[in-house]
Order: structure tokens, then sequence, then C-alpha cells
């Protein structure tokens, strides 16, 4: 079937093309037959109950240097499309949750992956608390002297932003630290949201393991190891990633959660695992389809499309 496939997403002129999970997911579009529109998220509008867009018809190619042609800017209703994709970068901000309010009002009209409503209801922190047992002990507040008392339990922590991304702000407190009150105090400056410590898990050394799950089901997963003196494994702060099989705990964390994904909607996610635990699921942007294709020879682009196509046929 031919389908017409919006992305929202940050500009697809800068991509990098060998690593970009959504520039991945628009070639196996196009390679299907199917039509291709893009539009940044600051183009989109809710006018008179019309949900719209200023974008551009687009062709993509994996070329580096020229991986994409842009038709001249239009202006769509995104009602006509078949499937519009939620595909910018976190920051989680309010301009990010306002996005997933009007898409919202695509619902009956168009398929929106991953669905808003959930994506605006599980950013990648907080799903994990629907899931204890899974999970190292966390601690989630704005408060110094409940940090402080978790901290003292646990001894070993790690602190960041219940917001952030890509590794930005994320801090390990050993028991010597002395830090907390200067940093509670930075973040404080910066915004009224509340932090997030869990426990540190030695086991990073070896690895934050992106497991990839398409429709609730694992498809495969990547490895990303810390460079050398960082405990942050995220590759925008120098983790490497490497292939990496699934271990039975990973297979039961993602039987566990996988229901859950399948009936919210969120048709590509990615979750992130230390050791034997899950720290983070997430939903907004998820990356790893050109790595785990890389390594494993597994097309999680193609398996994505399938699980759209079979929800549209239905």
């Amino acid at each position: 079937m031919a389908l017409r496939v919006a992305f929202q997403m940050d500009p697809i002129t800068g991509v990098d093309i060998n690593a970009d999970s959504s520039f991945r997911l628009a070639l196996e579009a196009q390679a299907r037959g199917h039509e291709l529109f893009y539009y940044p998220p600051t183009a989109l509008a809710y006018d008179t109950g019309r949900i719209m867009a200023r974008g551009h018809g687009m062709e993509v190619r994996n070329v580096v240097g020229d991986h994409v042609t842009l038709q001249p800017e239009t202006e769509l209703d995104l009602a006509s499309m078949d499937v519009v994709w939620l595909r910018q970068d976190p920051p989680f901000d309010m301009g990010y949750i306002t996005t997933t309010h009007v898409l919202d009002r695509l619902k009956g009209e168009a398929l929106v992956v991953n669905d808003p409503t959930w994506v605006r209801n599980w950013p990648e922190k907080l799903m994990v608390l629907d899931f204890p047992e899974l999970t190292p002990p966390t601690m989630v507040t704005r408060d110094l002297e409940t940090l402080k008392a978790f901290r003292a339990r646990h001894g070993d922590v790690i602190l960041k932003p219940l917001y952030g991304n890509g590794g930005a702000g994320v801090f390990r407190l050993t028991p010597e630290d002395r830090n907390l009150n200067s940093l509670h105090e930075l973040f404080s400056s910066v915004n009224n949201e509340p932090l997030i410590m869990q426990k540190f898990l030695p086991a990073v050394s070896a690895g934050d393991k992106r497991i990839i799950l398409v429709d609730g089901e694992p498809i495969g997963a990547i490895n990303r190891v810390p460079a050398e003196g960082e405990t942050r494994s995220n590759m925008h702060v120098g983790g490497r990633p490497e292939p990496v099989g699934m271990t039975d705990r990973d297979l039961e964390i993602c039987a566990a959660i996988g229901p859950k994904l399948r009936e919210a909607g969120q048709i590509f996610v990615g979750i992130d695992v230390i050791g034997d635990y899950l720290t983070e699921i997430n939903v907004t942007s998820p990356t790893g389809l050109r790595e785990l294709e890389a390594f494993d020879g597994v097309n999680g682009a193609a398996l994505i499309w399938d699980a759209i196509e079979r929800k549209l046929a239905d």
C-alpha cells in the first residue's frame, strides 16, 4: 500500500545519515513507495479545527552530502496524511509537550507514531516508575533533604535532571563527594523541575545496553560503552557503540513492559538496561536503528514499517 507520510523532526538537511534513525525510517518508507513530507515542529499549527504544517515534499538518498531534495514549501492539512511521525529530539519541554497536544487532535484521521498521548505521559525517566521491580532504587523529588536521605541510604548515586537527554547534566556522586548542595543550587537556578537520583550501578563500566522494541517486541540490542574516565555512556558524550546479545534478564524485562507499550501505541521504543536493571524507556525520539543494522544485519526500519502497515490494514 502506498502511504502519505509526514515527518515532524529537527532539520533533515543537517542529520548524520549514518547514525540518524529518522532518516533510516524515511529511506525505508520511500523504498516501499510511500510519499514523504517533512516539517519542523515549529511549523506545526492548530487553525480553526485543522492541524496544519508548513513544510516540504522530499526525496531521500543514502548519499553523504546529498541525502535529501526538498520541494518548495507548502502548507499541508495533516489530516490528509496516513502516518505522521513525531520524531523531534528532546529536550522534553513545554514546546515538545504542546506538539503532542496538537497532534492528539489527528486521532481518527492519521496514525501518529509514537502515540502522542503516551509520549507526553511517559517521558523517558518516568515510565520506568511503573516497574520498580525492574529498576535500581530511584528517587524523584525537588527537595534537597529528601535527596540527601536517599544518598545516605545508598551511598554511590547518580543525579540527573528529570527531563534531560543525551547525558547532559548527569553526575555521579560517590560517598565522599561534597557537591550535592551545589548541584541542587545549580539545577534550581535553571528551572523548578524535580531531579531524579538512582543508586549507581557499577555494571555501567561494561556498557549501557540499548534494546529496541517494535510494537512491544524486542528486535535486537547494541551496547554503549563509556569513554575512559566517563560514567555516561551516551554516544553524544563519547560512548562507543558495539554489538551485544540479549540475556534472559533482558528478555524478562521486555516481556514485562512490552504489552503496555503495544497497548499504548508505542511502536518504536528504545529501552536502556545496565546489568540487570531497566533505567530508561525512550519513547520520544529513540535511536539505534543504524547501529543495529550495521552490527547484526537487522533492518529495524523495515520491521517498524511492517508494524505500521499492519495497524493501518486492520
